[in-house]
């Protein structure tokens, strides 16, 4: 009877020749190159390191892909235990219950204090729910050229304004033998985000304090985004490329200052592995006039799905613990050029050593300090979709700010009527 007591409990036993069979916990991903061999190296390190628990990754195509993706899954009870997403994705699951709340899973060695700020902020409720682990952050820095930046007579420290941004890009513009410009000023980035830093800059708001009223079309936002279609159309320092498959436009601006036709451009934390920093330089987020630099950073989100196995769940969390400690965080952050999320990176050796040979390194995590998180949509992104319209209008189209943000204004306060009713 002993021994067929001991038989059953062996054979309900999974073994791995004499080791029990690690716990799986699934995983979905996405990210580019460098973030993808990083990603792959760390799932790696961690199931080599102990014995309860097998990572497996799946790299998803995108994070939209990944998040409808999810959607799916949740509702077929075949979500993966943990997935990383897209700030305002994460929240939006959080809004509906559907992510675990992660503080239950924190000791004291945890630490979760040590996590930047803006970063922590992004996932902690009023409750002290924790609805996610930030991953790494990423915010948009000054990329410039040292040489021809020293060459017209200008220090980094005629970048800390965008009026003296735009004044620098008058100086280094240069024309050909037909009157084409041949090298611009500056090149902000396609899009909404560098125009609502500006205006965060300028004392703009995007809705009032009592969540009523969307304020996009007030002075402080007009008068940041004229100016920015003024240095695109009226004065032709600056220049936006847009439009193309994919990522295309981001890297046509890249190349417009690697390949010595543009001074700078504004551009991710994460460009830094594509940048050759034998050449360029890089800087935080100018302010507007005399106000200080408001630039957002955004955190990317680990999530752990409601209604998954326990047991999976804590292996879930038991890799967040070693992907986000400081020295991963550090080898995370020297690699792909993402922001570390956690305070005591700065005192691993190995990124010490790294940040005084690459100081460029330093940029974003010192603009990560002063950011403020990213811009919460309350209305499930109509109002940052009315602005993304309204900068395409005066970034391509030189539509009056005016007139552009007005009509974000009238679109924008419509959708969050009716999230506010709902």
């Amino acid at each position: 009877m002993k021994l067929k007591t001991l038989a059953v409990i062996c054979s309900s036993l999974a073994f791995t020749g004499n080791v029990l069979a690690k716990t799986e916990v699934d995983f979905w991903y996405s990210g580019g190159v460098k973030p993808q061999k990083m990603m792959t190296k760390l799932i790696d390190e961690f199931n080599a390191s102990q014995d309860e628990y097998q990572i497996k990754g799946a790299l998803q195509g995108n994070y939209a892909e990944t998040y409808q993706k999810l959607q799916a899954g949740m509702a077929s009870r075949t979500a993966p235990e943990f997935v990383l997403l897209k700030a305002e994705q994460a929240s939006a699951m959080s809004k509906r219950n559907l992510v675990r709340d992660m503080s239950v899973y924190m000791d004291d060695a945890f630490n979760f204090n040590d996590f930047l700020g803006a970063f922590r902020q992004q996932v902690t409720k009023a409750n002290g729910e924790v609805y996610g682990l930030p991953a790494y952050g990423t915010t948009q820095v000054f990329y410039y050229n040292k040489q021809v930046l020293a060459d017209h007579g200008f220090t980094a420290d005629d970048l800390k304004t965008w009026q003296g941004v735009a004044k620098v890009s008058k100086a280094v513009r240069k024309t050909d033998a037909n009157g084409n410009v041949s090298f611009y000023g500056w090149e902000p980035m396609w899009g909404k985000d560098n125009m609502i830093d500006a205006a965060f800059s300028n004392g703009a708001k995007v809705i009032s304090d009592d969540g009523k009223t969307v304020m996009v079309d007030s002075k402080e936002w007009v008068e940041v985004w004229d100016g920015f279609r003024q240095w695109i159309h009226d004065d032709d320092v600056m220049r936006i490329h847009h439009g193309g498959q994919g990522w295309e436009y981001w890297y046509k601006t890249i190349d417009d200052v690697m390949k010595n036709r543009a001074l700078g451009y504004t551009g991710s934390s994460g460009d830094q592995g594509d940048l050759d920093f034998t050449r360029l330089a890089a800087t935080t987020q100018p302010g507007w006039g005399s106000n200080p630099s408001k630039p957002q950073a955004a955190a990317q989100i680990f999530v752990m799905p409601t209604g998954t196995d326990n047991k999976a769940a804590q292996g879930a969390f038991e890799f967040m613990r070693f992907y986000t400690n400081a020295k991963n965080t550090a080898r995370w952050s020297m690699f792909t050029g993402y922001i570390p999320v956690r305070k005591s990176v700065e005192d691993v050796e190995e990124y010490q050593t790294y940040t005084k040979e690459n100081p460029h390194a330093l940029i974003p995590l010192q603009q990560a300090g002063f950011a403020q998180m990213n811009f919460f949509d309350p209305t499930n992104g109509k109002i940052l979709d009315a602005l993304a319209i309204a900068a395409d209008q005066v970034q391509i189209e030189n539509i009056p700010a005016e007139k552009a943000l007005k009509q974000a204004a009238k679109r924008a306060q419509r959708a969050l009527d009716r999230a506010n009713r709902s």
